[in-house]
């Protein structure tokens, strides 16, 4: 009987943890569903009926002399919008696009480094999208004035220079019929900055008073359920915002801002972020300007700085700079602009969250192991590797001390049989035991306590670092950032459609239950009835556990356990004095 009801206790103990699992890791470690894991970039998946009619327009800053909002526009596709008007193309080794001449807008942004999906005729990942398409998303700059015309949204800029490359830069140019002209020198490098000059020039009689400005606008958030704002990864607006990191606000939190606007007295940078993307801009350094993250209206969401009015005389002519980012969060590329450009805190783009110190040092480990080994699985495993080197000494103590309680086992099985119905007397022994005998019952617990961390570290790696996305290992296994492809419930695709995530087991969730079983059967049997279900039925629901996650944290614990079971055969080889059958 009370066999019966340790059984059911441990099943039910198993299946509470299996579901509560799932629903927390659904919460606080969401996982890619497929490989093709950029469905959408910029917005969202369906078109909504009109495009604001405020969209690309300053909704929060500057408010003196803003230009008025043009008329709503009807959808359309990105391709017929871009195939339309007078643009200026740009190319780089990173990205490809162009410069829209009506409203000098930056509105046309591929990566052509990255592919929407792993299949090889996969198209390059749009980032920006022009206004009037489902997607729209782009950088502005402009100028807000007292008494005189500025260039709007509708007006059709000259360009001096064919084409915006890292050798040759471009200058757009207009001016108002009272004297005033406005210029915008755009140049761009190697990667995904953009440097934009911007002068206002008076040659009219009278001094004016103006501002200059810079904005991200966007239409729509990801729908994709695994490029929403969660506990692990912040996903949003974003910024060096007020002397800190802005982690905390996301679109809802804009929504219900008084008058649909946060507002910041100071920036280094700010913009959106998706998981791996970023468009920001980016003030000159040490540059004192207002920003504000806004939603002018529904499904519309700008972020934008503005600098303070200044007079500009007759004659005279004022110049400022900002720069735009628009491109993938290359870890090393956003440190070089933070360290080179003096962009404050940039690499905080990547939300490594609170243990970045811990964090990124595995990431440059593997991304260095990643190059040196030219595949990503390898490297993972070589990782696993170093870090159980590491860990050697102290995997010495957890298996000394499970050894150790292995030999004592009679004794703890005597005193169970002598003392059970005295269950405080039982544990009183059993402490006493353990002291007499030099053994520490928790020394075992202590590695997998250091594997929780380094887990996390590498889960975060995973799932943010762009180096990492994409990448194959052997086989079946085409992206190791997404789960295992192959479920056994739909016969590895043969049947047409996709087990729920907490039945989505696969070859590797298999193998690591193998694994595990192996190295539970390695230790010393508990004692406690209960204990001893709980530990058969424990490597199963890890297979269910952590089917969803990652190929790579997969891998990674696979190769872990491997280890394991080897470093303790070796162990017990070394010395079979600490080997001892267990009581029966």
């Amino acid at each position: 009987m009370d066999d019966k009801r340790n059984m059911i206790a441990a099943i039910l103990l198993s299946v509470a943890i299996l579901i509560g699992w799932n629903f927390v890791s659904e919460k606080f470690f969401p996982t890619p569903d497929t490989p093709d894991v950029t469905k959408t970039v910029a917005g969202a998946n369906g078109a909504p009926a009109a495009t604001p009619a405020t969209q690309g327009q300053p909704s929060a800053l500057p408010t003196p002399g803003a230009p008025a909002a043009p008329a709503a526009q009807a959808i359309r596709p990105v391709d017929t919008v871009l195939a339309e008007g007078q643009r200026i193309p740009i190319e780089t080794p990173a990205i490809k696009g162009s410069i829209n001449l009506v409203g000098a807008r930056v509105d046309d942004i591929t990566l052509t480094k990255y592919r929407q999906t792993i299949k090889k005729d996969s198209p390059a990942v749009r980032l920006f999208a022009p206004g009037g398409t489902p997607s729209a998303y782009f950088a502005s700059l402009g100028w807000a004035a007292q008494g005189i015309a500025v260039p709007s949204a509708n007006t059709v800029w000259t360009a001096t220079g064919s084409k915006l490359t890292p050798a040759t830069p471009v200058t757009l140019s207009w001016a108002n019929a009272t004297g005033q002209s406005f210029r915008i020198e755009y140049s761009i490098d190697a990667n995904y900055l953009i440097t934009a000059k911007q002068t206002i020039a008076n040659t009219g009689t009278a001094p004016v008073s103006a501002s200059s400005f810079a904005l991200i606008d966007r239409l729509g958030k990801p729908t994709d359920p695994h490029e929403q704002d969660s506990w692990t990864i912040h996903i949003g607006p974003t910024g060096y915002l007020g002397g800190k990191s802005v982690f905390d606000t996301d679109y809802d939190d804009v929504e219900e801002a008084p008058n649909r606007t946060v507002r910041y007295n100071s920036a280094g940078w700010l913009g959106f972020t998706d998981k791996y993307w970023l468009a920001a801009i980016v003030p000159a350094k040490g540059e004192r300007v207002t920003a504000a993250i806004s939603s002018p209206s529904a499904n519309n969401y700008q972020t934008l700085f503005a600098r303070d009015f200044a007079t500009v005389a007759p004659g005279k002519q004022v110049s400022t700079t900002s720069r735009i980012f628009a491109g993938a969060k290359e870890v090393e590329i956003l440190s070089a602009y933070q360290d080179d450009q003096g962009i404050t805190r940039l690499s905080n783009a990547i939300d490594w969250g609170w243990f970045e110190f811990f964090e990124v040092p595995i990431f440059k480990l593997l991304h260095w192991l990643f190059q040196q080994l030219g595949n990503f699985g390898l490297a993972i495993m070589a990782l696993t590797l170093i870090i159980r080197a590491l860990m050697f000494p102290i995997a010495q103590r957890q298996f000394g001390s499970m050894a150790q309680m292995r030999i004592v086992q009679p004794k703890m099985k005597a005193l169970q049989d002598r003392y059970k119905d005295d269950k405080p007397k039982m544990q009183q022994e059993l402490m006493k035991l353990y002291k007499d005998e030099k053994i520490n019952p928790l020394a075992g617990c202590l590695p997998i306590l250091i594997q929780i961390p380094i887990f996390y570290a590498l889960y975060k790696v995973l799932m943010l670092a762009i180096e990492m996305r994409h990448q194959p290992f052997i086989l079946w296994i085409k992206d190791l950032s997404a789960p295992d492809p192959l479920h056994i419930l739909n016969l590895f695709g043969l049947l047409p459609f996709t087990p729920p995530s907490i039945l989505s087991i696969g070859i590797l969730a298999v193998i690591l239950g193998i694994t595990m079983w192996l190295q539970f059967r390695l230790n010393p049997q508990a004692t406690d009835p209960v204990q001893q279900q709980v530990f058969k039925i424990m490597p199963w629901l890890f297979m269910f556990i952590m089917a969803p996650f990652a190929a790579g944290l997969l891998l990674y614990w696979i190769t872990n356990n491997i280890l394991s079971i080897g470093q303790q055969q070796w162990m017990y080889r070394k010395f079979p004095q600490l080997k001892a059958a267990p009581a029966k």
